[in-house]
Order: structure tokens, then sequence, then C-alpha cells
């Protein structure tokens, strides 16, 4: 099976929570890393979505979380309107 990884920087402007996550996360950009697994027995390239993984900070190292990608963009949402 062919897999591949996205990563993309998302920024939160404030604190923020995510279910999943057991603390308020701080506002600032985190690194989401999104692994796809190739569809076989199609005449074109096309992925699904296996995992969704955002890196924390938890001390002095990082912290990869698996989170649901509807979850991320609730987050995302509720920053906007804060604003």
């Amino acid at each position: 099976m062919t897999m591949r990884s996205r990563r993309e920087t998302i920024t939160f402007q404030n604190p923020f929570r995510i279910k999943g996550i057991d603390r308020l996360l701080s506002p600032g950009a985190y690194e989401v890393v999104t692994d796809e697994e190739m569809i076989e027995g199609l005449s074109f390239a096309s992925f699904r979505r296996v995992a969704t993984m955002i890196m924390v900070p938890r001390g002095s190292s990082m912290e990869m979380i698996s989170i649901s990608p509807a979850d991320l963009s609730d987050a995302q949402r509720i920053d906007a309107s804060a604003a």
C-alpha cells in the first residue's frame, strides 16, 4: 500500500482546546501531519486519510497526538470567531 504524509502549519490566535488533549493549548503555530494511503484499483491516483496528528510542546520536547480532523476544524472555527 502506498502511503504519503502531508504537513501543514496551523496558527491559533487564542488559547484553544481540542477533544482528546487534556489541557488548554497556547496560541501559536502548530504542525499538523496527515497520513494518507492510496486507494488501489482506480484508474487515477486517489488517497484516503488514515491519521491526523498535531505536534504539541510538552516541556522541552514535542508530543505528537492523534486528533480528529473534525475536532481540529471545530477548534479553528472557534478561534476564528473569537477574533
